[in-house]
């Protein structure tokens, strides 16, 4: 007898069957935020960049990326060594990719609030890629057994 393809087989949910909060998502639209934030911050070097629309952006980015680590705090069975081990190598390749762009705008003689408010972007930055790439890699693989 054939199975009916539309029925799920009963028994634990395998990892690319559980259904997870839009942390890849949210965290995707921070890091596309705090891009463009940062081209309209790059735009203005040498002179001073309004800083009210980059600021904003960079409020919303910010929100958007704790926003995904709330919902990604919340899951309970998840892969979280192997999420670790990615962002840790993803947060060293990232945070040194941040430090040298930090220091070009700081090269381009950028001072005060402007640079401040760079830097923060840059901090989101250098946390939302390796955020994107472990919860990616952690939500493929199998979560260690309760018991």
């Amino acid at each position: 007898m054939i199975a009916d393809p539309n029925q799920v087989a009963a028994g634990p949910a395998r990892p690319i069957d559980r259904r997870f909060p839009p942390v890849a998502e949210l965290a995707t639209v921070s890091l596309a935020l705090v891009v463009v934030g940062g081209v309209l911050m790059a735009s203005y070097v040498p002179r001073r960049p309004p800083l009210g629309v980059p600021g904003a952006i960079a409020a919303v980015s910010a929100a958007l990326v704790l926003a995904s680590v709330f919902l990604l705090s919340r899951l309970h069975r998840f892969a979280w060594d192997r999420f670790f081990l990615a962002f840790r190598w993803g947060l060293l390749a990232y945070v040194i990719s941040a430090g040298m762009i930090a220091f070009a705008f700081i090269r381009d003689h950028t001072r005060g609030a402007p640079l401040a408010l760079v830097l923060g972007m840059l901090v989101i930055f250098a946390l939302d890629v390796p955020l994107i790439i472990a919860f990616t890699v952690a939500r493929y693989a199998s979560p260690p057994d309760p018991g």
